[in-house]
C-alpha cells in the first residue's frame, strides 16, 4: 500500500494533487515558514492538549533506563526531552527530523535546558533511515507521520530498526469518532485555526495545510493496516480526545 492517489506520479499535498518528488519540499517550507512559532501554535491551537498527549504517548512506551529510542520528526523535541528523562545516562535517544530549520530549533532548545550526555542529533528522511537493522527498542513519531510522502516505506523502515521485542508509537492526529462534534471541529480547522497561524505566525496558508493534511491523513484503522502490512505486529490504537488524535502501536517480534 502507499499514498499515492489518482494517477502513479501524484500525491496529496493537503487537498491538493502534486507530483510525488513536490511533497517533501512543500513540508520543508511549511515547516520552515513555522517554526519560530511552532511551540506557540502547538499550545494555542490543541488548548495544550498537546503535552498531555505526549505524556500519555511517553507513558506507553514503557521505557527503562538503557534503552536507545529513535525519535522520527521530534521537532521542537517535547517527546525526546521526556525520553531522555526515563531513559537516564545509561541509554541513548536520537532526535531526528527531516526538516534542518526545525532540528536546529529543537537542538537550541535541549542545550538551553542543559540537555546533552544521552542525547544524539541527525537529519533523516524517515523513508530511508541510516541505521543498522535491529538497532533500538523503540521508535516514536509524533505528529510526523501524516507529512512523509510514502507512509508504508516509513514503517518498513522503522520496523527494520526495531530490536525484537522492540515496538512502534505512532501518535497522530487522526479521525474524530464522535460525530455530532464533526461540524464544530470542521469550522475550528477550516475557520479559526489559518486565522490563528494568519495572527501569531503570519502564514495562514501553513495552518490551512495542516487541517487538510489531518483530514486526508488514513483513519484509525487504515493506518492499523498499514503497520500490520509493514510487518509490524499485534498492532493496535488508542484514541484521545475522542479521536482528534490516536496513539499507534505495533511490534516487531
Amino acid at each position: 500500500m502507499n499514498d499515492r492517489q489518482g494517477s502513479e506520479d501524484r500525491i496529496d499535498f493537503g487537498y491538493q494533487q502534486v507530483p510525488v518528488g513536490e511533497k517533501a519540499r512543500r513540508v520543508g517550507q511549511v515547516f520552515r515558514s513555522v517554526a519560530d512559532k511552532y511551540d506557540l501554535m502547538n499550545d494555542l491551537m490543541s488548548f495544550g492538549l498537546h503535552r498531555l498527549w505526549k505524556r500519555q504517548t511517553i507513558a506507553m512506551a514503557r521505557l527503562r533506563p538503557g534503552m536507545r529510542v529513535l525519535d522520527l520528526a521530534a521537532g521542537t523535541g517535547d517527546l525526546s526531552r521526556l525520553m531522555v528523562e526515563q531513559v537516564c545516562d545509561r541509554g541513548q535517544v536520537v532526535m531526528t527530523d527531516i526538516n534542518e530549520a526545525m532540528l536546529a530549533l529543537g537542538r537550541d532548545r535541549m542545550l538551553d535546558a542543559g540537555i546533552s550526555g544521552n542525547l544524539d542529533y541527525a537529519l533523516v528522511n524517515a523513508e530511508a533511515l541510516p541505521f543498522a537493522d535491529g538497532s533500538f527498542d523503540r521508535v516514536t513519531i509524533g505528529f510526523g507521520l501524516r507529512n512523509v510522502t510514502d507512509k508504508a516505506r516509513a514503517l518498513r523502515e522503522m520496523r527494520r530498526v526495531l530490536k525484537p521485542g522492540g515496538f512502534v508509537l505512532v501518535l497522530e492526529f487522526s479521525h474524530l469518532y464522535l460525530k455530532p462534534l464533526q461540524p464544530a471541529y470542521d469550522a475550528y480547522s477550516f475557520q479559526l485555526l489559518p486565522r490563528m497561524g494568519r495572527l501569531v505566525a503570519g502564514d495562514a496558508d501553513s495552518y490551512r495545510y495542516l487541517a487538510e493534511s489531518i483530514r486526508m491523513h488514513p483513519d484509525q484503522g487504515t493506518l492499523r493496516d498499514m503497520m500490520q502490512e509493514a510487518g509490524l505486529e499485534d498492532c493496535d490504537f488508542t484514541n484521545l480526545s475522542g479521536g482528534v488524535v490516536a496513539i499507534h502501536r505495533g511490534f516487531r517480534y
